[in-house]
């Protein structure tokens, strides 16, 4: 059986099978870099718990009391 060698999907170089297997599709140097690019916030939800968002389109209409958003 020939044995599997992840690329990774941002600069094809190959990368450790071990870091494949922990569900890891970048290499390292383009993980870190794409890692600094994300952007996250943390919503305290009134009368709940805290939620982390990750996509801004999320946020929108959020603290609306019918939880709709008109795109105003």
């Amino acid at each position: 059986m020939k044995s599997y060698k992840p690329h990774c999907r941002n600069c094809d170089e190959q990368y450790s099978t071990d870091r494949w297997k922990l569900g890891y599709k970048h290499c390292m140097p383009c993980g870190e870099k794409l890692s600094k690019e994300a952007v996250r916030t943390v919503v305290p939800m009134h009368k709940s718990n805290y939620m982390m968002i990750t996509d801004m389109a999320d946020l929108k209409g959020i603290n609306n009391k019918g939880g709709f958003h008109n795109g105003l």
